[in-house]
Formats: structure tokens, C-alpha cells, sequence
């Protein structure tokens, strides 16, 4: 079992806390490492039921949420949803996984986790008038 610190970064700097979650596989293919990231915030989401959601990718109401209209009552977000918008977004260049400052390219890539290993999902903004 180790210990994997997930962190979320932007291109213009910002950098969140970061998080942990335990797998038992020393080997994952890039695409399970996101499953069980996305599984797991989900999961969390649910169990506290903010008015926002606040994941590797939003759901649609989320979007409208953030440009000023809210939802009647906080909703469940569903897990396979939030990972399918995911691998969508990382085959469009939405975002960047880092492994431990080497970048991952394909979800099929086999990603070796070891004690510290960090992941870093970078999330791509677009600049602004270029």
C-alpha cells in the first residue's frame, strides 16, 4: 500500500493543498490513477453535500452555478459521469498529469507508485487576447 498525494495546479500559478489516498497497487494505468481520483472526490462530495462541486472537471449545473446561478438544492454528482468528462478533458488537452515531475501522455501508461509519489493534475488556462 502507499500513500499517493494528489494536487491540483494551474498554468497561471495557483496551487491547492493537495490530498491522499491509499492504493494498493504499486503499478496503475495513468486512466485508474484518474478513476480513483475522480471515485473518490465524488464519493466525498455526496457524503457532504455542498452547494458546489469542486473536482478535477465540473458537472454542467456547477458551470452555471459559478456564473451566478444556483441550484435549488445541492445534488449528487454521479462518479462514472465525472470520469468519462475526465478523460474527455485529458484527451483535449484540458489538464496535464505529472507523476512526480515526469509527465504522462497516454492513459494507458503504466504509472509506478512508490512511498511520496506525488500526481499533479495541471490545469491548462487558456491566455488571454493571444
Amino acid at each position: 500500500m502507499v500513500m499517493v498525494r494528489f494536487v491540483d495546479e494551474t498554468t497561471s500559478g495557483a496551487r491547492g493543498d493537495g490530498w491522499h489516498l491509499e492504493i494498493f497497487e504499486e503499478r496503475l494505468p495513468l486512466r485508474e490513477l484518474i478513476r480513483r481520483r475522480v471515485f473518490q472526490e465524488v464519493a466525498e462530495h455526496n457524503a457532504r453535500r455542498p452547494a458546489v462541486f469542486r473536482g478535477l472537471v465540473q458537472p454542467g449545473d456547477t458551470e452555471a452555478t459559478l456564473n451566478g446561478r444556483r441550484p435549488d438544492a445541492p445534488r449528487r454528482v454521479d462518479a462514472e459521469e465525472q470520469f468519462t468528462r475526465a478523460v474527455a478533458a485529458f484527451g483535449r488537452n484540458g489538464f496535464v498529469v505529472l507523476v512526480d515531475d515526469r509527465q504522462v501522455d497516454q492513459l494507458d501508461t503504466e504509472v509506478e507508485l512508490r512511498v511520496g509519489t506525488e500526481v499533479c493534475f495541471l490545469k491548462l488556462v487558456p491566455l488571454v487576447g493571444g
